[in-house]
């Protein structure tokens, strides 16, 4: 879940070059290894080869596409023509960023003809650029020091929102059953798989339950055994109970493999009519987002698909949940759900705990639930809304407060203090049709959602 992105670096010089400064190509080309090695750290870079001219750029773009990457880094090297990119482009798949990135962040007054040669990346990009804008494709640019953190900082955003994107076009999403009368979560199902690409298949509970009845005892009780290291384990949770949840877990996590589902949704109501169940699976739908799965409630697709987004995007833990009310003392949001929450997602030091806990909802058996404070600070929160045919992304910047003092909640909850105040954040919320499911991601991570709506073409709104 929280492997590198791949990109390769296309660098782009024009091979005339070389007759009036011999070495001039290596010399470039030992430019765009050091640049390869300052984003090494957070980014499988791929670069052995210069774009010299339509030919080698068409071949290396192609190779590329070939490859499993996730976008491709423009590099200008020195001048390269606009119009060689065009072919390549066109038959190009991956997203595309441009980077100027000078060999000297300074024009020394000692300067020759050569080094304004190499320097002169902001050249070849106006022409590239401008052939990219013509082609129609979206693209991201930076233009600054190879050396300055907000360059690694560009490099890694475009990389995590382009492998997210391909991690969405490759997505599997299972969804067992959906909430009546919850307008919402209502989407064109066709269309979300030809914008994100992302396929929804929908079963039955038999398909868990199958998985269900093949679990050995040896492998439940081992899971049970890892859960008295995992979390503060409620003396009075029975033993019975417990093995019922895991077996819970264990049966729909062999459900996603099976299938290759990447998230699920699941309605509630269905465990209690079918007749099966003796819980609600708030456990297995806790340990599973922990395990990276995408997960939300009632049935709620886009929700599920934009956790799993979030884990790969932020690169860190994403939670699903929804705003439940305004705090005025704190001047922040309670989010909460039934009891289904992150736990990896927990600040460091304080243990989830889990808990033997009575809910109503359903008329089943008390479902064992995971309880944990979320990491406090920065963080973002994300809804995507059906707009018919096409998407809108809406998206609050804030901070997630340490504030654990609801000692009678027995849900995984947060307080969200929004940067542009509750009542602003409410009613543009509501005004832009932000849905009461939401994925919450740790961390400012809102400019690596923008740059992944420009990739997919969805509109993208900030309140």
């Amino acid at each position: 879940m929280y492997r590198k992105p791949k990109i390769g670096l296309l660098g782009l010089i024009t091979e005339g070059y070389e007759d009036v400064f011999p070495g001039i190509l290596e010399r470039q080309r030992m430019h765009g290894r050091e640049i390869a090695e300052i984003l090494s750290p957070d980014i499988d870079i791929i670069f052995d080869d210069i774009g010299t001219n339509r030919a080698k750029i068409e071949e290396i773009v192609s190779s590329y596409n070939h490859m499993q990457l996730d976008g491709i880094l423009i590099v200008l090297l020195a001048y390269s023509h606009g119009a060689w990119l065009t072919r390549a482009m066109q038959d190009n798949r991956l997203p595309v960023a441009v980077a100027v990135l000078q060999p000297d962040d300074i024009a020394d007054e000692s300067f020759e003809e050569l080094d304004l040669t190499i320097n002169q990346g902001i050249h070849g990009a106006q022409d590239n650029c401008n052939i990219l804008m013509r082609l129609g494709i979206a693209f991201q640019v930076y233009a600054g020091s190879r050396h300055s953190e907000d360059f690694s900082a560009f490099a890694l955003d475009f990389a995590k929102s382009a492998q997210t994107y391909a991690e969405l076009k490759a997505m599997r999403v299972g969804v067992v059953g959906r909430m009546q009368g919850m307008g919402d979560i209502l989407i064109d199902e066709m269309a979300l798989l030809q914008k994100l690409g992302v396929e929804i298949c929908h079963d039955g509970l038999g398909a868990v339950c199958s998985h269900m009845q093949t679990l050995e005892s040896a492998e439940i009780h081992a899971e049970i055994q890892e859960d008295f290291k995992r979390f503060e384990v409620d003396s009075k949770l029975a033993e019975e109970s417990h093995r019922i949840a895991v077996t819970e877990y264990l049966g729909f996590k062999r459900y996603l493999e099976t299938n290759s589902y990447d998230a699920f949704t699941a309605h509630f109501d269905m465990f209690g009519q079918d007749g099966r169940f003796r819980q609600l699976p708030l456990y297995a739908a806790s340990r599973l987002m922990a395990d990276g799965y995408g997960y939300a409630a009632e049935g709620d697709i886009n929700c599920a698909a934009m956790v799993r987004a979030g884990h790969i995007l932020s690169g860190r833990p994403a939670n699903f949940t929804e705003m439940y009310m305004m705090d005025e003392k704190s001047q922040s949001i309670l989010f909460c759900h039934a009891g289904e929450g992150n736990y990896a997602s927990a600040a460091e030091g304080r243990s989830p705990r889990l808990i033997d806990r009575y809910l109503g909802e359903g008329g089943l058996e008390n479902p064992p639930t995971i309880l944990f404070q979320p990491t406090p600070g920065r963080a973002t929160l994300v809804s995507l809304v059906s707009l018919g045919s096409s998407f809108r992304l809406v998206v609050a910047k804030g901070e997630i407060l340490d504030k654990e003092d609801m000692r009678r909640c027995e849900m995984p909850y947060l307080f969200f203090k929004p940067d542009s105040g509750v009542r602003r954040c409410v009613e543009d919320w509501l005004k832009l049709g932000g849905t009461h499911h939401e994925v919450i991601c740790l961390g400012d991570v809102a400019q690596r959602w923008k740059i992944l709506c420009e990739m997919a073409g969805i509109e993208y709104k900030e309140v």
